[in-house]
């Protein structure tokens, strides 16, 4: 009996640990997989990719009647996310776009991280697009400026900038900004826009992003 016992501690240790070892996300990725296989992603579809402004909006076609949609948002994920799961969220698709919105979590992450950290993750995770999907359109959402996140503004606004530079200059590529969608006639944030955390947004909140979004999806 004792050996069983001992097998038994011995086996559930190491199964603690081997989920110990999981990175991040890395269910929401098997999750991904699992939808795959089950029923095979379209071609020629548009692929959202990112955090959880993307995550939650599960019912993202019914915004865009006969466009057709992989929504591959993912937790809270971060671009440094991204980047470690980039080939499991480009791989497996054959998009016509692709959509990304994140970078919002990397500043939450980190109070005193730099615009120009989160830039270069962005840029890194880019070129991973360009390497798989030369000419592709691709676009990337402002980071919206959620108001339990105002300590972290600053950060944003600057990232934003710094972005929408970058994809200025690129081909196939643009910077498609919901800032002033999202602020009232002074230009202050709505916060009807988003839910009791302050954080993720109301139906109300992803019609305006549609209403953006629309003239530039494919």
């Amino acid at each position: 009996m004792k050996k069983i016992f001992a097998a038994f501690l011995l086996l559930t240790f190491a199964l603690i640990f081997s989920q110990e070892k999981k990175p991040m996300y890395w269910q929401d990725i098997q999750n991904f997989k699992k939808l795959d296989q089950e029923s095979a992603p379209p071609k020629d579809a548009i692929l959202l990719i990112g955090s959880s402004s993307f995550t939650k909006w599960q019912n993202v076609s019914d915004y865009f009647p006969g466009k057709v949609i992989i929504n591959r948002g993912f937790g809270g994920s971060r671009l440094t996310d991204l980047n470690y799961y980039s080939e499991d969220l480009l791989n497996p698709y054959q998009p016509k776009q692709i959509i990304i919105y994140c970078g919002e979590n990397d500043f939450a992450d980190d109070a005193k991280l730099k615009s120009k950290v989160v830039v270069d993750r962005y840029k890194t995770f880019y070129r991973k697009i360009r390497e798989k999907f030369p000419n592709i359109q691709v676009d990337y959402i402002s980071i919206k400026y959620s108001p339990s996140r105002e300590h972290l503004w600053p950060q944003m606004k600057e990232a934003n900038k710094k972005i929408a530079k970058f994809m200025k200059k690129e081909k196939n590529a643009d910077f498609i900004d919901i800032t002033k969608v999202m602020n009232d006639a002074n230009g202050n944030i709505k916060k009807d826009l988003f839910i009791e955390d302050m954080l993720h947004m109301t139906p109300e909140g992803y019609q305006l992003w549609t209403k953006v979004m629309k003239p530039y999806m494919k």
